[in-house]
């Protein structure tokens, strides 16, 4: 399950990629559009600018904008970012593996066979969406 924190980056990018390119927010508009905390929002958007998603100006006509394009940004990505892990147990994880401690040998473990099959297909949808693709 995403985590809240998750959910609320999607949306706030989700709502940035709806904008005109280049377009910068404040985190109150955001914050008030999307019914996020503005606190929490604050440490999210912090993240996707220093992984390099979001640039930030200062001053009037300041906020976040988008620094890549919306069709490049894929949502595998920001997932990772924001909670790490995407597979549902540690034992199938290829980024955060670590052995569950429940099987003597995952190789014929008929549970890691069946949630590495989960993983391999949540995988191909994530990473084959875009933020783009969830504005269409």
């Amino acid at each position: 399950m995403l985590s809240k924190k998750c959910q609320y980056a999607l949306h706030a990018l989700l709502y940035l990629a709806e904008l005109d390119k280049g377009t910068s927010v404040t985190i109150g508009e955001i914050a008030e559009t999307k019914k996020i905390p503005k606190k929490f929002l604050e440490v999210i958007l912090l993240d996707l600018k220093n992984s390099g998603i979001l640039g930030s100006k200062k001053g009037k006509g300041g906020g976040y904008y988008l620094k890549q394009s919306a069709d490049t940004i894929r949502i595998i990505e920001v997932i990772r970012l924001i909670d790490g892990a995407v597979a549902m147990l540690p034992c199938v994880s290829l980024n955060f593996y670590a052995s569950c401690g429940m099987c003597s040998d995952e190789q014929t473990c008929s549970i890691n066979r069946l949630f590495g099959q989960v993983r391999d297909e949540t995988l191909k949808i994530l990473s084959g969406n875009t933020l783009s693709d969830l504005v269409k």
